[in-house]
């Protein structure tokens, strides 16, 4: 099967997929020995060798500081900074370059104008418009700009499908309203929101809008005049560029009105201790010495995706949307969320039948060399709203091919299949959800004389086991033997927070025991299963004051789970080991607890 997608209404070889991966180095890597087939670019995309070759350039021969220096060295850096800004401005048809801001990426462009608009223009009754299909980069900042004026969260209620009811936005307008901050895609779900419309009626009340970009401009050209938005943002990293530098653009007549951000070099025009006054734009808003190679590198990228072209790059990334969308649908057991009319290479899916945490889904995709995203995508809003907890994501760019998506579609089939199977083979065993009651609980026994005797045990079992794939499995395999926790004690109350899986853990007091901990727990995700029984054997049924003096860091070090945990793995079972020692403290009370 031929990796060249070619529409219909193109020549052979307009767009070749083969000449474009030969561009980006990691392409060519492996992940657990398998060839990489990478498909989270809604989270970053890899860089060419356009963008590699810039940023060495810069370091190796055109290192300085910007703006103020009198050298030649200086002066070149400063020109290669702006140049970039005057290439950015260019690439979303900016009226002038001075409304470029440079920030770390969208999450600080957001802030920047949430804080400062919130400052200057905000205040008790005011009305801020989101969506309901929006990252938490964009509601986080506007409830803190909103908390602090007084002012009040409207939400653009979406359907089913994933689309936003403009005819209900529309209602939501008033005088009140004074912002309006959606995104332009949907990173969980690749709705393409109707822009332009939301900012022509956002405009006819009054009220400015801010849209977040940071899914679109890599993928669709971008035209920020025509929007007719007010500030538009987006970050290098999502755009084949560094990871830290990202862009504002706002109008000018507004980005004067803002005040600044951050105070420091480079932002002022005076300074004395009775006044300070503040230079103009884009200086304004860039205190500091900026991450100019960032820039430069943005500007490298610019160039790459502007030489491809926007109308093959987009056509061919719509036909992998339209094959994975056709090929996962037709999978038993899978059912795609987000099914808008209007969508970008954006597609997240849930595994119903054998019911499979997307953790795990994206854990074995891992292992079989495919890289997806797992868990809410930063959109908790959106995953309440469709009563699921989290998806696996598969994100398209230029370079990705319909093998990708054959060899993904093939893995996932057999993934459930393997699923499906192991269920059958163990039906009624520990491992299936129990619905027993709260009088039949068992929890586990003490694994060892103490915390520190179990996890030597472990150590040296791991240890022994080598390279991380046979330690993957063995802690599978521990939690596939993890007592039941009656439906019962799976309550909120229960629920660990920080988990992008659904954890419940239980603690009690050892009958009979003066100070021991009993603890039972439980996952919809495997490997979560295998930490929980990890946890069980280290502190379950031990005393209060060792749980609470035991290193368990240095243990987790010592078994290489901090190294080869997601972040979000880490963040939930620094959850459930917080749990376990509040647990103890309270258990073992102050006169008992150890000395800090």
């Amino acid at each position: 099967m031929s990796t060249v997608f070619v529409p219909s209404s193109a020549s052979p070889g307009v767009f070749d997929v083969h000449e474009i991966r030969a561009d980006f180095p990691i392409l060519h890597t492996t992940a657990h020995g398998k060839p990489l087939v990478y498909l989270d670019n809604g989270a970053t995309t890899q860089k060419p060798h356009a963008v590699i070759d810039r940023l060495s350039r810069y370091y190796e021969a055109g290192n300085a500081n910007i703006h103020r220096g009198v050298y030649e060295l200086s002066q070149k850096a400063t020109a290669a900074y702006e140049e970039a800004r005057h290439r950015t401005a260019r690439f979303i048809n900016a009226a002038e370059d001075a409304e470029i801001i440079f920030t770390r990426g969208t999450t600080e462009a957001i802030n920047l104008v949430a804080a400062t608009f919130g400052r200057a223009f905000l205040k008790a009754g005011d009305e801020i418009i989101l969506s309901a299909l929006e990252h938490h980069s964009n509601i986080v900042p506007w409830q803190i700009a909103a908390e602090l004026a007084g002012a009040t969260i409207r939400v653009i209620p979406m359907n089913d499908r994933g689309e936003l009811l403009l005819e209900e936005y529309a209602k939501l307008l008033s005088g009140r309203t004074k912002m309006v901050a959606v995104n332009h895609v949907s990173n969980a779900l690749g709705t393409i929101n109707d822009v332009e419309r939301i900012a022509r009626l956002a405009h006819e009340v009054g009220a400015q809008v801010l849209i977040d970009g940071a899914q679109w401009v890599a993928h669709q050209r971008t035209d920020v005049q025509a929007i007719g938005c007010d500030f538009y943002c987006f970050s290098g990293h999502k755009l084949y560029g560094p990871t830290g530098i990202g862009v504002l653009w706002g109008r000018r007549e507004l980005l004067d009105k803002l005040p600044p951000y951050q105070g420091g070099g480079d932002m002022i025009e005076s300074v004395t201790f009775a006044k300070t006054t503040y230079a103009p734009l884009p200086n304004k808003f860039e205190a500091g010495t900026p991450d100019i190679a960032g820039a430069i590198g943005l500007a490298a990228a610019i160039d790459y995706v502007q030489s491809i072209g926007f109308e093959d790059l987009t056509r061919h990334e719509d036909g992998l949307l339209a094959h994975a969308t056709k090929k996962l649908a037709a999978v038993p057991g899978l059912r795609i969320v987000g099914t808008a009319a209007h969508k970008a290479g954006v597609i997240s899916f849930v595994v119903e039948s054998p019911a499979m945490s997307p953790l795990d889904v994206g854990m074995r995709l891992d292992r079989l060399g495919i890289a997806v995203r797992t868990g809410h995508h930063c959109c908790q809003p959106i995953m309440d709203r469709l009563g699921i907890s989290a998806t696996t994501r598969a994100s398209f760019a230029m370079y990705n091919t319909i093998e990708e998506i054959d060899v993904m579609t093939a893995a996932l089939q057999q993934i459930i299949a393997d699923e499906a199977a192991k269920r059958a083979k163990t039906n009624g065993s520990a491992t299936a959800p129990s619905s027993s009651g709260a009088a039949e609980v068992e929890f586990p026994e003490p694994a060892a004389s103490s915390p520190q005797a179990a996890a030597e045990e472990l150590i040296e079992t791991f240890d022994f086991l080598g390279e991380w794939s046979e330690r993957y499995q063995e802690i599978i395999s521990m939690g596939e033997h993890l007592l039941p926790l009656p439906i019962a004690f799976k309550t909120e109350a229960t629920r660990v927070k920080g988990c992008q899986s659904t954890v419940h853990l239980i603690t009690r007091q050892r009958p009979g025991s003066a100070d021991a901990v009993d603890i039972l727990a439980d996952s919809d995700a495997d490997i979560v299963r295998g930490l929980i029984a990890v946890l069980q054997k280290v502190f379950s049924g031990q005393s209060a004051r060792q749980i609470m003096a035991f290193d368990v860091e240095g243990f987790l070090r010592r078994m290489g789970l901090d190294e080869h945990l997601s972040m979000g793995r880490r963040n939930g079972l620094a959850g459930m080991i917080q749990r376990i020692r509040t647990s103890a403290a309270a258990i073992a009370g102050p006169e008992n607890r150890p000395a800090p």
